[in-house]
């Protein structure tokens, strides 16, 4: 038998609490204590502090965060808003800013397909831009 102090392995103990343990799980115990140790010196050493190839889902949980039902009704309120503002916007602008930021279109591509410049474009987008900021201001 080996007497093992709870309080070096769990942090929530405060003072000394000596236990006595089998040499087998005392053996397992400074194992793992060496290998951890010999883990944060090569994640030192390499810079690898993190990973995100894992493959434990934590890309997942970075990247797809749930949302609150509070935060969606705020998003679905917003999304409607911008859809009022849209609304009310010239057609060619509207059409021209929801190709660019909605369906990702460059300038250059909306230009190509009205067969116009696409400086014409470029202010179209500029000039909605800014009635949906002052719509958008006054709602």
């Amino acid at each position: 038998m080996k007497k093992i102090n709870l309080r070096d392995l769990y942090s929530f103990f405060k003072t000394d609490v000596w236990v006595d343990v089998d040499e087998e799980v005392a053996h397992e115990i400074r194992r793992f204590e060496l290998e951890e140790s010999a883990y944060r010196l090569r994640t030192y050493r390499h810079r690898a502090y993190y990973s995100l190839d894992r493959n434990d889902g934590i890309e997942q949980h970075v990247l797809f965060l749930s949302i609150s039902p509070e935060e969606y009704y705020e998003r679905k309120l917003s999304r409607q808003q911008l859809y009022e503002a849209m609304y009310l916007l010239p057609e060619k602008s509207a059409r021209r800013i929801y190709a660019h930021y909605f369906l990702g279109m460059s300038k250059v591509d909306i230009a190509r397909a009205e067969h116009v410049d696409e400086r014409a474009v470029r202010k179209s987008i500029q000039r909605g831009l800014k009635q949906m900021e002052y719509l958008l201001k006054n709602m």
